[in-house]
C-alpha cells in the first residue's frame, strides 16, 4: 500500500530529530515535537532516546575493540568462553561463533522471549529446542534475531569479568565522548530526566517513568525486585541491559558514532578502532539471493527491508529481486543500521564514498504508514532524504 493511498493510516510523529554530518563536522541539526506529553517538554537534539537496534552496531564496536586487544576471537566457539554448551540441537557439531551471532546467521531465533528477568539463567533458556532453527545450520541462513545479542553480551562479560553496560561505556561511549547508556543503568539523573518517552498512538510505551529513584532500569527479577548488584553474575544473563536495543543516546551522539565509522575508526583526535576492524564490521557477511534468508524481522510486514548484513551493520540499496532497502531512493550504497521498537523508528547511515551521513529518529510512528519507494516507513524515507519534518510546528534546535 503506497503512502499516498487514501486508505493508508497517517499520523504525524510526536517527536523527530535529525543530524547530518560529514567526516569533520555536523552539517545540520533539527529537532521538533514533544519529548514527553505529560509535561509538554519539547524535544531537543541533545535528549537521549532508546534507539532500538542501532544499539547492536555500538555493541559490535565494543566487540571489535576486544578482538583488537586479543581478548575475543570472532571465529572461536563461544562455548569455550561461556563455559556451557551452546548448540543448535539439530546441528550439534556446528559451533556458534561471534561472527555468526553478530551477523544473524547463528540459527538462533526469537521464538522464545529474549527479554529475560534480572535473575534468569540464559543457559537454561537457550537449551530449549524452540530457541533454534531446526531447518538451517549455523552459517547458512540469515534470520534477524534479537537473541543473538544477549549471547554476545554474556561472552563479553565472561571474557573480561566486567558488567556489559559498564564495559560498552569504557570501550566505546566514554572514549568517543558520547553521552549514553544501556537501559539507563550508567546514565545519571540529569540524562534520565531528559529522556525521550516512546509512544504508540499517543500512549506511552517506554521510558515514561521520570523518577529514577522509583524506576527499575532493567527488567525486574521474577519476584519483582530490582537489585542489579545482588543478581548480576558475569555471563549468566546477557539480556539484563538489552544489548539488542537498549542504548539511550541523542541524535547528536549517534552522528558522532557515524563520524568514527566514516573516518575508519579515528575521529576528533581519538582512535576508537583500526581501519581493518571498521572494514570487518561493515563488509556484508550475508547477501540475499532469494533463498538464503529472510528480508524482514519476524512479524514485520515490510519484506525486502534487509538484504545485506555485516557485523551488526546493514548495507542499503541492494540490486536483487525482492529487495526494497533504499529509503534514500538514489541507488547509493550506504551502511549503518535501522531501529524499530515501541513506536520509534531510527536510523544511522553513512555514505563512505561521499563522506557524509545522517542520524535520525521519530516517535509514535505507525508501521502501517508505508513508504512510497522502499520497505521503510514514510517517516523514515522523509527523514533519510531530508524532507521537512512531519510533526506540527516543526523547527530547528
Amino acid at each position: 500500500m503506497a503512502a499516498d493511498d487514501p486508505a493508508t493510516p497517517r499520523q504525524s510523529p510526536l517527536a523527530e530529530a535529525r543530524a547530518t554530518f560529514d567526516r569533520n563536522d555536523l552539517t545540520a541539526v533539527e529537532a521538533a515535537g514533544v519529548a514527553d506529553l505529560a509535561s509538554g517538554r519539547p524535544l531537543t537534539a541533545d535528549d537521549p532516546v532508546r534507539v532500538a537496534s542501532i544499539s547492536k552496531l555500538v555493541v559490535a564496536m565494543a566487540v571489535m575493540r576486544l578482538v583488537e586487544d586479543g581478548v575475543l576471537d570472532l571465529d572461536a566457539d563461544v562455548a569455550e568462553t561461556l563455559g556451557w554448551r551452546i548448540r543448535n540441537p539439530a546441528f550439534p557439531n556446528k559451533p556458534i561463533t561471534l561472527r555468526l551471532l553478530l551477523s544473524h546467521t547463528s540459527s538462533l531465533t526469537d521464538r522464545i522471549d529474549y527479554v529475560l528477568p534480572l535473575d534468569a539463567d540464559m543457559s537454561h533458556v537457550l537449551a530449549q529446542p524452540a530457541a533454534w532453527d531446526a531447518e538451517h545450520a549455523p552459517g547458512t541462513f540469515f534470520r534477524y534475531t534479537n537473541f543473538n545479542f544477549p549471547v554476545v553480551a554474556s561472552v563479553m562479560e565472561l571474557a573480561t569479568g566486567e558488567r556489559f553496560d559498564r564495559l560498552v561505556d569504557r570501550l566505546v561511549l566514554k572514549p568517543a565522548r558520547v553521552d549514553g547508556c544501556f537501559n539507563w543503568s550508567t546514565c545519571g539523573e540529569e540524562q534520565w530526566s531528559r529522556g525521550v518517552v516512546l509512544y504508540r498512538e499517543r500512549q506511552p510505551t517506554k521510558d515514561e517513568q521520570r523518577d529514577p529513584a522509583a524506576a527499575c532500569a532493567v527488567t525486574p527479577a521474577r519476584d519483582g525486585s530490582c537489585d542489579i548488584d545482588a543478581n548480576w553474575q558475569a555471563g549468566r544473563n546477557g539480556a539484563i541491559f538489552s544489548p539488542q536495543g537498549g542504548l539511550r543516546i541523542s541524535v547528536k551522539g549517534l552522528a558522532r558514532i557515524g563520524q568514527f565509522l566514516l573516518n575508519d575508526g579515528m575521529y576528533d583526535g581519538v582512535t576508537l578502532l583500526s581501519p581493518e576492524s571498521v572494514e570487518t564490521m561493515l563488509e556484508p557477511v550475508w547477501t540475499y539471493d532469494g533463498t538464503n534468508g529472510e528480508t524482514q524481522e519476524a512479524g514485520d510486514p515490510h519484506a525486502g527491508f534487509m538484504c545485506r548484513y555485516g557485523l551488526a551493520t546493514q548495507t542499503l540499496a541492494t540490486s536483487v529481486d525482492g529487495c526494497r532497502d533504499d529509503p534514500f531512493a538514489d541507488g547509493r550504497e550506504r551502511v549503518g543500521h535501522a531501529g524499530s521498537a515501541y513506536g520509534l523508528k531510527s536510523g544511522l547511515w553513512i555514505d563512505r564514498e561521499a563522506g557524509t551521513g545522517v542520524a535520525y529518529f521519530a516517535t509514535d510512528v505507525l508501521d502501517a504508514d508505508s513508504g512510497s519507494h522502499s520497505a521503510f516507513t514514510r517517516i523514515e524515507e522523509e527523514l533519510a532524504t531530508g524532507k521537512p519534518m512531519s510533526v506540527e510546528a516543526a523547527g530547528a534546535d
